[in-house]
C-alpha cells in the first residue's frame, strides 16, 4: 500500500488537463485589440466558425459563449420544434420529459431545465461507458411521451451513436449531442458533433483546444443557425432601435475569445496524438495491476483521448465509503480504491480527478427518473447499495453507480513528461502493493 512521503513532490503540478498554448493565439488576440473589434463581431468569429465547420464537416458553426449556451439553445431549439414557442418564463419543454444521459457533467443536463423540461437519466454501458442504447429504449416504452434526447460522449469517448440513433428514429425522438468532450474524436469515420440534430461543442479551459471560454452550435441548417445567432445577440429584431419580438441571452463569443480559439485549431490533430501516447503508456504502465483503461470500441471509434482514465477490478476494491462530500478508505495490501490513488497522486503535486459523479445520485436530480437496461432503476440503486441488485451477467444493474464507485481519471496533461507520468505509473502500482 501507499505510504506518504514515499515519493518525491513535484516542483509544479501536473495538472488534470490544462490549455497548452502555442503563440499563434495570441497574434489574433493582439489583431482584435489593434483593430479595436473587442466585442461579438469581428474577423476572429468569422474564421472561426468556418474553421470549425469545416473540420467537424458540419454546414454552420455559431460561436457562443461556452458550450453550456450552445447546448441551451440547442435544447431550447429542440424545444420549439417539438411544442411551439412557450409563454415567456415557461421555456420551451415546459413539464416535459427528457431522455439525458447519466454519467456526464451536470452542464449536459441543467439546460434542460432552463427549459422547464424533466431530465429522465439513462443508464450506462460498460463498453464505451457511455449511454446504453437498450436502456434508452426501455425508458422510451416507459416514457412513451419523450420526444428528445440529450446524450453526451464521455471524456472524448464516442458513445454507441449509431445505436442511439437507430432508437430515437423508431419513436420518433430528436437528438442534442454533448460533444463538448470528444471535439476531434470520431465514430465509424465521421466527427462527433455531427449525429444530432442538434449539436454542442465546448472550448473551455481544459478542453482539447481552448480559448480559456466559449463553444459553439453546429447544425447543418441556415434556419436553425440564424435563430440561434439571433437569440445569442439578445433576440434583436431587423430594425433600425432595439427591437424584441422574444426572448433572448447574450451568449455571443467575444472577438477576443474567439482569437485564442482560432490559434488553437491548427493544433487540435496534435494535442490528440499528445493524449493518444498520454493514454496508451499508461495502458502499457499498468498492464500487470488488476486495473484497466476507459474503453472504447477499436473497430468503429477513434476517441481524442481528452482524458486517461481507469477502472479496478470489482475483487481488488479496498474498502471505500463516499458522502455527498467527504470519503473514507481502509487501505488493504493488494488492493485499492480510486480515493486512495487520487490522494496518493495529489501528495506529489498530481492533480486526478474522481469519475463523474452520475446525475441520478446528485442531490439535485435525486428525485427524477433513472432508467437501467431492466428498467425502473430506482429501487434496484438502493439495493445495490447493500450489496446486492445485481444483473443475470454478474454485473450491477446500475452500472453509472458501478464505474463512479471503481474508477478515477488520470492526470492527462499532455505538457506532462515521459518521466513525470511514470513516477505517477509508479505510485498507483505501490498502491496495490
Amino acid at each position: 500500500m501507499f505510504t506518504p512521503g514515499q515519493f518525491k513532490r513535484f516542483d509544479r503540478t501536473i495538472w488534470l488537463a490544462s490549455p497548452t498554448m502555442h503563440g499563434e493565439e495570441i497574434k489574433y488576440v493582439r489583431e482584435a485589440y489593434e483593430t479595436n473589434w473587442m466585442s461579438t463581431v469581428g474577423e476572429n468569429i468569422n474564421q472561426v466558425e468556418a474553421l470549425i465547420a469545416g473540420k467537424v464537416g458540419c454546414k454552420y458553426a455559431v460561436a457562443l459563449s461556452a458550450g453550456t449556451a450552445a447546448l441551451h439553445l440547442a435544447i431550447k431549439l429542440a424545444g420549439e420544434k417539438l411544442y411551439g414557442k412557450s409563454d415567456v418564463g415557461k421555456g420551451s419543454l415546459f413539464g416535459k420529459h427528457v431522455a439525458c444521459s447519466d454519467m456526464t457533467f451536470d452542464a449536459t443536463v441543467n439546460p434542460v431545465v432552463y427549459e422547464g423540461g424533466i431530465p429522465v437519466f439513462i443508464d450506462t454501458e460498460y463498453d464505451t461507458w457511455n449511454m446504453d442504447p437498450v436502456a434508452l429504449d426501455k425508458a422510451l416504452e416507459l416514457y412513451p411521451d419523450i420526444r428528445l434526447l440529450v446524450v453526451a460522449h464521455l471524456y472524448g469517448t464516442p458513445g454507441k451513436i449509431g445505436e442511439l440513433r437507430n432508437v430515437c428514429d423508431k419513436h420518433g425522438v430528436l437528438i442534442v449531442e454533448d460533444a463538448a468532450e470528444s471535439l476531434g474524436a470520431t465514430y465509424k469515420g465521421r466527427q462527433t458533433g455531427t449525429f444530432g440534430d442538434y449539436s454542442a461543442i465546448s472550448f473551455n479551459g481544459n478542453k482539447i483546444i481552448t480559448g480559456s471560454a466559449g463553444g459553439m452550435f453546429l447544425t447543418d441548417s441556415i434556419e436553425d443557425a440564424d435563430k440561434v445567432r439571433k437569440w445569442s445577440t439578445q433576440a434583436r429584431e431587423n430594425a433600425p432601435w432595439y427591437q424584441h419580438e422574444e426572448l433572448g441571452f447574450n451568449y455571443r463569443m467575444s472577438n477576443v475569445i474567439a482569437g485564442v480559439v482560432r490559434g488553437q485549431i491548427p493544433y487540435l490533430d496534435e494535442h490528440i496524438a499528445q493524449k493518444k501516447t498520454i493514454y496508451e503508456r499508461y495502458k502499457e504502465g499498468l498492464k500487470d495491476l488488476p486495473v484497466s483503461m476507459n474503453p472504447f470500441d477499436r473497430d468503429s471509434s477513434e476517441p481524442n483521448f481528452w482524458l486517461s482514465c481507469l477502472i479496478i477490478d470489482r475483487e481488488h476494491m479496498c474498502k471505500q465509503v463516499r458522502g455527498d462530500s467527504e470519503y473514507l478508505y481502509s487501505p488493504e495490501s493488494g488492493k485499492s480504491c480510486p480515493m486512495e490513488i487520487l490522494d496518493a497522486i495529489d501528495s506529489i503535486n498530481a492533480q486526478g480527478r474522481p469519475i463523474w459523479k452520475p446525475m441520478h445520485m446528485q442531490p439535485i436530480y435525486r428525485m427524477n427518473p433513472f432508467i437501467t437496461r431492466e428498467g425502473n432503476g430506482r429501487a434496484k440503486t438502493n439495493a445495490y447499495i447493500s450489496g446486492g441488485a445485481l444483473g443475470q451477467d454478474g454485473n450491477p444493474l446500475d452500472v453509472g453507480m458501478d464505474i463512479f464507485h471503481r474508477g478515477l481519471c488520470l492526470p492527462s496533461d499532455n505538457k506532462m513528461t515521459v518521466e513525470e507520468q511514470k513516477v505517477i505509473i509508479d505510485i498507483i502500482k505501490a498502491c496495490f502493493d
